[in-house]
């Protein structure tokens, strides 16, 4: 009985970490608009866009954002396109199916350059309006909406078009492009509870933290081995973070690769995630003292009653920790701003305003990880709202949820250093395998399998 019992565990042990299936590279092609800050703030983007690009085959790409904060603009997606054109011609023999860099090309949009005011949303950019264009489209496949950075351009295009909600599905990398872009976020949360949305704020990081770093899999020694040399886009990719691999915003492609895109819940190459819980605002009607707690990667609301004297004249700004800026708005009785802690530790913040009684005010909070038990009530008011499993043992350090991607490591970096090889161009016996399993069957480029062969 016992050595029964112990086999049915080791087949649940051996089963529980099993290769996930399902996704783009089973035979499904999700239909991908991604939102990035690629040029701003992280240039991680960088990487994650030629990661991207390199599974084009494999993915209905229909829009490439360019969305804030920071400096990023419509021509660094371009620069990664012309890394791209370079390599078309070698990647096209292994497969017809990747789009043209004209194509990619049409897709590459400019949204939003600032983020959103304390509205949340502003007017349409030519980004917004191509997220509405593309969530209408007649096509029965959701929308995968894959956000790298602020989430402004997605909240300016669900204002301007709420129709599109049921459409889409979210993957957003939030924790810092949350911080930055919590306006639009908070918009979005409030105003359109039942949106599909990943919201990882920390799983991500599973990506380049914890895994298999042992030889060649090492956030360097990945890089110098299988980028490094490998094409244009492979030689691009070592060029950037001194050659280490971060690639922060993949998890949210990796999720589409491998796994089920239908049930976050489930194990895959972008993590395993849970139902949101409620009780993730604070609202804080005075100035903070360090003793105040609030949730970490939740939103903090501050409002405070306006001091005697000041006028809508009085303009009012907030610094947090000396970086993040917030602005202040009040409706003749209330001065409020918003920010959403990215770390678990105590924040400060410094207020400058044209009101002498504000000006210089400063004061602090501590920002905690939610208390388990709340965390175990699914949100009555977010029903298709996923988020990081707070869950200790899935955690990578402080990072909640990164073992769901970092488990996968050797996995999901053996499948890119196979993509980045797709740069180099084909010696003669590279082309013999390739002719006894493939060939072109007309003029339109169609590449069928022989019997027996695969594609």
């Amino acid at each position: 009985m016992n050595a029964l019992r112990l086999t049915v565990l080791a087949l649940a042990s051996a089963l529980a970490q099993a290769a996930p299936g399902g996704g783009a590279l089973a035979g499904d092609r999700p239909r991908v608009l991604v939102s990035t800050d690629i040029g701003g703030t992280d240039p991680d983007d960088f990487q994650s866009m030629v990661h991207l690009l390199l599974y084009a085959d494999v993915l209905d790409i229909e829009g490439l954002v360019s969305s804030p904060p920071g400096p990023g603009r419509r021509e660094h997606i371009l620069q990664v396109i012309d890394a791209y054109a370079r390599d078309y011609a070698n990647l096209r023999t292994h497969s017809l199916k990747y789009p043209s860099p004209d194509a990619l090309r049409a897709l590459a949009k400019q949204g939003a350059i600032d983020s959103a005011r304390p509205a949340g949303f502003g007017s349409p950019t030519e980004g917004s309006r191509w997220i509405v264009q593309c969530a209408r489209r007649s096509d029965p496949r959701p929308l995968h909406v894959l956000v790298w950075g602020g989430i402004d351009d997605l909240a300016q295009a669900l204002h301007d078009a709420p129709d599109i909600l049921p459409r889409l599905r979210v993957y957003f990398i939030g924790g810092p492009n949350k911080m930055w872009s919590v306006n639009a976020y908070d918009y979005i949360e409030r105003r359109h509870p039942k949106l599909w949305i990943i919201e990882a704020n920390s799983t991500y990081r599973g990506w380049f933290t914890g895994g298999n770093q042992a030889g060649e899999w090492g956030n360097k020694t990945f890089v110098a081995a299988h980028a490094a040399g490998h094409g244009a886009l492979g030689g691009f990719f070592a060029g950037l973070l001194k050659g280490t691999l971060k690639m922060g915003d993949s998890p949210s492609v990796g999720y589409l690769l491998r796994g089920n895109p239908d049930d976050p819940s489930q194990p895959g190459w972008g993590g395993r995630f849970v139902p949101v819980w409620d009780g993730r605002r604070t609202v804080l009607n005075r100035l903070p003292t360090e003793a105040d707690q609030v949730e970490v990667f939740g939103v903090t609301e501050f409002a405070l009653p306006l001091p005697a004297g000041m006028t809508r004249n009085h303009a009012a700004h907030i610094l947090f920790d000396g970086r993040v800026p917030a602005e202040a708005v009040h409706d003749g009785r209330t001065l409020r701003f918003r920010f959403s802690p990215r770390d678990a530790k105590v924040w400060s913040l410094r207020i400058s305003s044209g009101f002498e009684g504000l000006d210089g005010l400063t004061a602090k909070f501590t920002a905690v990880p939610p208390p388990a038990e709340r965390t175990r009530r699914r949100s009555k008011v977010h029903p298709n709202w996923w988020i990081d499993d707070p869950d200790p043992d899935a955690a990578e350090g402080i990072h909640a949820g990164a073992k769901h991607v970092s488990r996968w490591r050797e996995e999901f970096l053996r499948d890119f250093a196979e993509r980045l090889s797709r740069c180099k161009a084909r010696t003669g016996s590279d082309w013999k395998s390739k002719a006894e399993t493939l060939h072109f069957a007309d003029a339109a480029g169609e590449c069928r399998p022989r019997q027996g062969g695969g594609h």
